[in-house]
């Protein structure tokens, strides 16, 4: 990591904290596959419509997510694509060391 001011590590915290939250990374996940209005999240979630809101409404204010209306509905998208890099170095990270701690038991059972 280069040197980062105070500031600039407060604004890299927020983003760890904004995408520290499962609820947020299951919306993140649906909306991988495309835009969807709250009604569709809802159900894609099983969580309620209050809860989906809010934090769709914390993803936009942190620019992960956009949203457009359409007629009566709006319907929320991703803005910053650069979120699923993230995901997935971390995802890989887990499975690299979830293998490493499998080799272990492996070669103490042989």
């Amino acid at each position: 990591m280069p040197k980062l001011n105070d500031q600039t590590l407060e604004h890299v915290a927020q983003r760890f904290k904004v995408l520290g939250e499962p609820m947020r990374l299951r919306l993140l996940a649906c909306l991988q596959k495309g835009e969807y209005c709250v009604q569709d999240l809802v159900e894609l979630t099983g969580a309620g419509q209050a809860n989906v809101s809010k934090h769709l409404s914390l993803l936009i204010s942190h620019g992960i997510l956009g949203r457009r209306k359409e007629g009566l509905h709006v319907y929320y998208f991703i803005a910053d694509e650069s979120v699923y890099n993230l995901c997935d170095l971390v995802c890989e990270s887990i499975a690299n060391k979830a293998e490493g701690v499998q080799r272990l038991f492996s070669d103490a059972r042989a």
